[in-house]
């Protein structure tokens, strides 16, 4: 874990008679959790609102259970941010493996198609296929993924032995580069995407421009919009924290998450916003949607009528 410069103390609350409930009133802000392998995002918020002792945890965006790294984790008020969350960049390591492809798209599945010798390939050859993987492109959501078509999910029909026709969906690949080789029939990338990118059909997709079959063996997310891999905290180091009454040094501000610009409101504003008021103000910005802010405390979410000069609340923290 990186080391935090040093925060003001607020743990003298937690002396009263109930400090549970002391801490579950610190608690707004943002985990950003290394989520280890073999757990599902769910079993991270389970596990969290232990350790916190709250019952409102959520995460911006699910990791398969084979994949470790970042999962944003919001604390009580934070909860509310999950919408303005969900839809920033990630950035992955990925390891592709080529040769043959699988049913899920990953090592966790069975092989398909035909076996072939990859030991041609080579970093001319597959940079080579890059480029044409960059960019704005349309991608077919897997059939083993959680994305939910007619309510229900299209792994609960992979599994039933079902397939069904796929909208493909707009993507966009900022960054895919080649890093290095892993073994014999490996090799590591780096690649910044959409929200709502499968790195597994990535994969796949490269290897169909290499006319070989693939499939994805690990996947570390090193960051979700300004959330990074370098400020976050294991489990057990979370579990260490909250032992010694020291979790508010590692909660994140809601306002370090977002990603949008901030207002700052004057005592009247502030005002206002807090009974769910529209203000006046004449903003200079391409955005739509902002941060208001009062004495460095996240007041609301709120977004901006260029042609009435206005700021009106969507939502509004308590």
């Amino acid at each position: 874990m990186q080391n935090r410069p040093p925060t003001t103390d607020h743990r003298s609350p937690l002396s009263s008679q109930n400090p549970k409930s002391e801490i579950r009133n610190l608690l707004n802000g943002l985990l950003i959790i290394d989520k280890p392998a073999d757990w599902t995002s769910h079993d991270v918020v389970a596990k969290i609102r232990g350790i916190c002792h709250t019952r409102r945890v959520g995460h911006t965006g699910t990791l398969d259970p084979f994949a470790t790294g970042v999962l944003v984790i919001c604390l009580n008020q934070a909860t509310r941010l999950v919408q303005f969350l969900t839809g920033d960049d990630k950035e992955y390591i990925a390891t592709v493996r080529f040769g043959f492809a699988t049913d899920t798209g990953d090592f966790t599945g069975t092989a398909i198609g035909e076996t072939t010798d990859p030991t041609h390939l080579n970093k001319s050859i597959i940079e080579a296929a890059l480029p044409s993987l960059r960019g704005n492109l349309l991608q077919i959501p897997p059939m083993y993924s959680a994305k939910k078509i007619g309510g229900v999910k299209l792994y609960e029909m992979a599994r039933r032995g079902e397939e069904i026709e796929r909208k493909p969906v707009s993507i966009e690949i900022s960054s895919f580069e080649l890093l290095e080789q892993h073994n014999s029939d490996s090799w590591n990338f780096r690649i910044v995407c959409s929200s709502g990118t499968y790195i597994r059909t990535l994969a796949e997709d490269l290897g169909k421009k290499l006319g070989i079959g693939a499939h994805l063996t690990a996947l570390r997310r090193t960051r979700a919009g300004n959330s990074k891999i370098e400020s976050s905290v294991t489990l057990e180091e979370l579990s260490e924290f909250s032992n010694n009454g020291k979790l508010e040094q590692v909660i994140i501000p809601m306002t370090e998450a977002l990603s949008m610009p901030i207002i700052k409101l004057e005592d009247s504003e502030a005002e206002m916003i807090n009974h769910g008021r529209t203000i006046s103000r004449e903003v200079s910005a391409t955005t739509k949607t902002f941060q208001l802010i009062h004495n460095t405390t996240l007041k609301a979410i709120a977004e901006y009528d260029k042609d009435r000069k206005t700021l009106k609340p969507k939502i509004v923290m308590n």
